[in-house]
């Protein structure tokens, strides 16, 4: 293409990160084009080179997709100069990333890839890929709570209404919610707002992937046919700009 590729999908497409996370080490000045330092906007061509911390990037690698078990503690960043970023937490030997992020207090499913332009078809919020979680409050649960959870809560810190979800009781103080947002702390900050604060947050699901008796703190491979039904579910997805994640 005579116009080139702009420089976060170029990125992306190289299997280092997604390209909400190329803006982000573009802006840090870790990325060079031609030499120089680049900026948000550029365009890469046949005959450019762009470097990551000085590291040239390479082909394309062969898709890897992980599903690991965060424990609390752990930190869904790929900074090792964060003791606690996940990447050193699962090991992988090659370059993975993780999709959308768990924060450092929650605990449950997440999965890491080197697939950049399949992570924006699963985080972007339009496409309405779900996410399920088992959260524990501070205070026994009441039937207006569930209902305003379920009917959407707006979070006046983001100035947005949250879209509907699946929320039912499982336990005195225990509810499971099916989200398809990915809103930076959403359940955390949805109970916020209705006078509840969370204790426990779980994930056990992505999309057609449970958490299952995956042990905590392990990471596995997709199998194939978990590979192929993700594909599938992909298939029709848009892959613009990602959603805020949660």
């Amino acid at each position: 293409m005579s116009d080139g590729t702009s420089l976060n999908k170029f990125i992306a497409a190289s299997g280092v990160c997604s390209r909400r996370q190329a803006d982000v080490m573009i802006d840090a000045g870790r990325v060079t084009l031609n030499g120089e330092v680049a900026r948000k906007g550029n365009r890469v061509r046949k005959k450019d080179t762009v470097l990551i911390d000085g590291e040239p990037i390479g082909r394309k690698p062969n898709a890897v997709w992980l599903a690991y078990h965060k424990p609390v503690g752990i930190t869904c960043t790929t900074d090792k100069r964060d003791p606690t970023n996940i990447i050193d937490a699962v090991g992988y030997p090659g370059r993975v990333f993780p999709v959308g992020r768990l924060d450092k207090n929650s605990e449950g499913l997440i999965w890491l890839t080197n697939d950049g332009d399949e992570v924006n078809k699963i985080l972007r919020a339009a496409n309405e890929h779900e996410k399920e979680y088992v959260v524990t409050v501070d205070k026994p649960v009441s039937l207006s709570f569930l209902r305003r959870m379920a009917e959407g809560v707006y979070l006046p810190g983001l100035k947005v209404t949250t879209k509907p979800a699946y929320v039912e009781q499982v336990g005195p103080k225990t509810f499971r919610i099916v989200i398809v947002q990915g809103l930076n702390r959403q359940i955390r900050r949805m109970c916020e707002t209705l006078d509840y604060r969370v204790r426990k947050l779980r994930r056990v699901r992505i999309m057609h992937m449970p958490l299952g008796k995956l042990e905590y703190g392990v990471a596995r491979d997709f199998t194939t046919s978990e590979v192929q039904h993700l594909k599938s579910m992909l298939k029709n997805s848009y892959a613009g700009p990602a959603a805020a994640k949660k």
